[in-house]
């Protein structure tokens, strides 16, 4: 099995390596549907992915099996475009979710992703750090500890509950969950399948 390996950080900083970091794959182990053998079924599915004369890792992996692909995709694009989550909430959400389950891809996409909803410099530090940082709002500081207890107890506390709930309403708060379900999900999926990161896409900080 080939893998890039990181060598082991014995730094206290968490604000460079993520809590969680499996080995990342040097290759895919399940390769990328390359499009001069694009079949009709997978045609209909990437088609209207392509930006720019290019289609994602993510989704010419997940053309393998494009009946999962097709029903994934209808999740996926509730959660990322027809979500009631603010979008800057939403990317804090994914991005630190990833971070958590050292997804790599995740995190290089989102960062790309969340820059376009208003994250600075200062947001991506807050959200490697987690919500223990002190120099994030109370609001992002909550959505941070919402990811951490999703991530470490499948279950957000009742005191992260209410106190979100003082500005969400309940459709937000169902979002919310399956937002960081999600990309759980996809963490997983990335970080097993060995899909690539996308040319011009950086991945963590070095």
């Amino acid at each position: 099995m080939d893998i890039a390996q990181h060598k082991p950080d014995d730094s206290p900083d968490d604000s460079t390596v993520p809590p969680h970091r499996p080995p990342r794959l040097a290759k895919p182990r399940i390769p990328p549907v390359p499009r001069e053998s694009w079949t009709a079924a997978e045609t209909t599915l990437l088609g209207p992915l392509e930006r720019k004369g290019r289609v994602y890792n993510v989704f010419t992996t997940m053309a393998n099996h494009p009946d999962l692909a097709r029903d994934w995709l209808t999740f996926a694009t509730h959660v990322l475009r027809n979500s009631t989550l603010p979008p800057r909430d939403r990317e804090i959400l994914i991005l630190r979710i990833g971070w958590l389950c050292g997804s790599e891809y995740e995190w290089a996409q989102h960062v790309r992703l969340g820059e376009r909803e208003g994250l600075g410099e200062d947001d991506l530090r807050h959200i490697r750090q987690g919500p223990d940082v002190a120099d994030a709002s109370p609001h992002d500081r909550l959505l941070l500890k919402a990811v951490d207890e999703l991530h470490a107890d499948a279950f957000i506390c009742d005191d992260t509950w209410n106190s979100l709930c003082e500005t969400y309403d309940t459709r937000q708060m169902m979002d919310l969950v399956f937002a960081v379900g999600q990309y759980n999900l996809v963490s997983m999926a990335l970080n097993s399948f060995g899909v690539q990161l996308d040319p011009g896409l950086e991945g963590f900080p070095k």
